[in-house]
């Protein structure tokens, strides 16, 4: 069974790229995924702003990238750009964390202004830090996602068809690759 790590850089706790996330968290369970939910916004502000390697906290996250066959990471856009809190904890991973790891990027924003955002801002990261594979992206207008009366994530329907594919597609990929026992570029 692969084990993804799901990243929300989101420092708000009432964030809707950490719900739509734990939406997604829940489909890939559901496909036979161990998933791991990592919200940035919870290691300590100090550890990441000084750049604390050998914080514990530092250390069990980077031990969790390390673990993981697969890494979604979410986003919200601030400025055209995905969220400094996750650029932190990028910044603090070794330089190959995701090597060898299929990746999948998502980012939620305000404006279709801001679409563009994962090819030009996150994707040229994630690359660098040396995935076997980077699956297509999605951006997801925020006001396409609302807090359901249960306290879930809904999804303007539209939008979840597509993110449901881009999900089920990095799920065939990390199980095609897992399965095989080599990853393919």
């Amino acid at each position: 069974m692969p084990t993804i790590l799901s990243i929300s850089g989101s420092p708000s706790p009432t964030s809707r790229t950490a719900r739509l996330l734990r939406g997604l968290d829940s489909r890939l369970t559901v496909q036979g995924h161990q998933v791991i939910p990592l919200d940035v916004r919870t290691l300590p502000a100090e550890a990441l702003l000084h750049a604390d390697f050998g914080h514990p906290e530092i250390v069990r996250a980077t031990e969790l990238v390390a673990r993981a066959d697969g890494v979604v990471i979410g986003t919200p856009v601030y400025k055209a750009a995905y969220s400094g809190l996750l650029k932190s904890l990028l910044d603090l991973l070794p330089q190959f964390a995701l090597e060898g790891k299929t990746v999948l990027p998502l980012a939620t924003g305000g404006s279709t202004a801001h679409v563009l955002a994962i090819d030009y801002g996150l994707r040229p990261v994630l690359a660098s830090m040396g995935p076997a594979h980077i699956t297509p992206g999605w951006f997801v207008l925020d006001k396409h996602i609302e807090v359901g009366k249960d306290g879930g994530v809904v999804v303007d329907p539209s939008t979840r068809e597509a993110l449901e594919r881009l999900v089920d597609q990095f799920s065939a990929a990390l199980s095609g690759s897992h399965s095989a026992g080599v990853v393919a570029a």
